[in-house]
């Protein structure tokens, strides 16, 4: 490793590490469904953050593009079925709340 791929190490790996603390303390700390939803977004974005940086430290940005491009389109997959199944959830409950979906019935 060279001295600028230890730079770009030590500028990256801490925002990498706070993004996923943050999204874990959004699933964690809430019942708000919403509020979980995020939570997965931002560990989402921790993880593809980390894919590009890797991929440059590595000198093998075509493959953490492509790596990056397949995350995104699996991304916006689960955001759209979970943010149909969190609108399903609203209008069978009135609310938002992870605790209400033990009362639904099939």
């Amino acid at each position: 490793m060279s001295a600028t791929n230890v730079d770009i190490l030590g500028t990256f790996i801490p925002f990498i590490i706070l993004l996923l603390i943050i999204g874990f303390y959004y699933i964690l700390a809430t019942r708000n469904l919403i509020r979980i939803l995020l939570g997965v977004e931002i560990i989402t974005k921790a993880a593809l953050l980390a894919i590009i940086v890797a991929g440059y430290v590595t000198n093998n940005m075509p493959l953490a593009q492509s790596l990056a491009i397949i995350m995104i389109i699996i991304e916006v997959f689960v955001v759209a079925i979970a943010a149909g199944i969190i609108i399903q959830i609203y209008k069978k409950t009135g609310s938002v709340d992870a605790r209400n979906i033990r009362n639904l019935r099939g």
